[in-house]
């Protein structure tokens, strides 16, 4: 149960950097925190911010997907979606996916709720059948390789981990993967791919800039088979009116004839119902033709009901940007909740540094060197959960101990404003044992 008014961290020494504080000060700082960690755990409490889960509320703003069927039959353009077939997906569906996301229709499928459902099963079929006609499956080619920019998506690196490639960490600066380190690695020929989330970055918040993402679209990797993972899984998620914009990389592959290099990936995941969306894939027109085949193994058709469904519900693109719009009046406030606490506990005690993403689902936090480990321990015996630390990272380690995916979308405000005041005192009591030890 929440106190009715959360607790501030008003003890300690406000203002003061702990990297300039002597023993004697840290000493009675620590006790003040000590004292006041006691407090929160009295209140035991039970508060996660460890996943992007939008929250119920968020839920709700698609609650008219559940009876479109009230007011419209199960026919699109004469075919009865209760049915087999229909492989690629409604015309309606892959030509709204295309005006959203800037990709050719014809090169657009339609699959089921989860992209990183269609991502593994890309890989999957890398690795089993080849990533083109006649390519050596990337399973029979011995030791592979994958980049992975860090800090990032957990799942991306669980995947090419499952199929046993080794992960190769790419730093992450302020606008994108560091490309000088990309070209380098691409000149070996057992490097396979490239994770990417190029708008507002999962956990940093970033955006790519134009100069990154024309120079992937210039890449030219020793291996034939190499494949960008482009994952837009936050393209549609701007929290501000001037938000960042996406250089188009289909486009810039266009003008270098690489379309086959890269495959293009999103859902509605996030945008009406977290369980029950709609995913697509695109790439190449040689890409789609070939996955195609093999995936036609797979299924008749994915769900067309609930394409039929979501096109009912929207009906344009407009639409979906409308709806978006409600999505980022309830979250921005839990942004910028965290951001102010933050501002207010951290930043003058000098520690740690923090994104300010203008749109996503996250916020990447890193605390000093070696201490978020004790951060995320302390919290956790708080009641407060969040993502493990080393999520961020190429098998879970993370090298300096310091990263924290803050997702905020999921709690209350009420909620999220007294987990982000524990997270700080966590944070805190960690550097000053950290300084103490030093």
């Amino acid at each position: 149960m929440l106190p009715k008014t959360p607790l501030r961290n008003t003890k300690g020494m406000i203002g003061m950097n702990y990297f300039e504080l002597n023993k004697e000060q840290l000493l009675k700082e620590q006790e003040a925190l000590l004292e006041k960690y006691e407090e929160y755990r009295s209140l035991k409490l039970a508060l996660n911010m460890a996943r992007g889960k939008p929250a119920p509320d968020q839920l709700t703003l698609s609650q008219g997907l559940l009876t479109t069927f009230n007011d419209h039959d199960c026919f699109y353009k004469g075919e009865d979606c209760r049915n087999y077939g229909n492989l690629r997906g409604l015309s309606g569906m892959t030509e709204l996916f295309a005006e959203l996301f800037g990709l050719p229709e014809k090169q657009i499928y339609i699959g089921a709720a989860s992209s990183l459902n269609l991502m593994f099963d890309t890989f999957a079929r890398n690795m089993i059948f080849g990533a083109y006609k006649g390519a050596t499956p990337w399973g029979q080619q011995g030791k592979i390789k994958f980049l992975c920019p860090c800090p990032g998506y957990d799942r991306h690196f669980s995947i090419a981990q499952t199929f046993g490639l080794e992960l190769i960490p790419v730093d992450m600066t302020p606008t994108g993967p560091d490309m000088d380190q990309v070209e380098e690695l691409i000149k070996d020929p057992a490097v396979k791919g490239i994770w990417c989330v190029p708008k507002y970055s999962n956990p940093t918040g970033i955006t790519f800039s134009d100069e990154t993402v024309r120079r992937f679209a210039a890449l030219t990797p020793a291996a034939d088979d190499f494949r960008i993972f482009w994952d837009e899984a936050y393209e549609l998620h701007d929290l501000y009116e001037e938000h960042d914009e996406l250089l188009n990389l289909y486009s810039e592959l266009e003008k270098t004839g690489k379309t086959n290099m890269a495959y293009f990936f999103a859902s509605f995941s996030k945008v009406t119902f977290a369980g029950a969306g709609i995913a697509m894939m695109a790439s190449g027109k040689e890409n789609m033709d070939y996955a195609l085949g093999i995936i036609s193994m797979q299924t008749i058709g994915n769900d067309k009901i609930n394409q039929l469904s979501h096109l009912h519900f929207f009906g344009s693109a407009e639409a979906v940007h409308e709806h978006m719009k409600k999505h980022a009046k309830i979250l921005r406030p839990k942004f910028e909740k965290v951001l102010e606490i933050f501002d207010r506990e951290l930043a003058e005690r000098g520690i740690g540094s923090w994104t300010s993403p203008k749109g996503g689902y996250f916020i990447s936090l890193d605390l000093p060197e070696g201490t978020a480990t004790r951060t995320y321990q302390l919290a956790k015996n708080l009641g407060v959960t969040l993502t493990p630390v080393g999520a961020t990272f190429p098998y879970g380690k993370d090298p300096h101990d310091r990263n924290l995916r803050i997702a905020p979308s999921f709690p209350s405000i009420e909620e999220l404003e007294l987990a982000a005041e524990c997270l700080t005192v966590c944070a805190r009591i960690a550097t000053a044992e950290k300084l103490l030890e030093g």
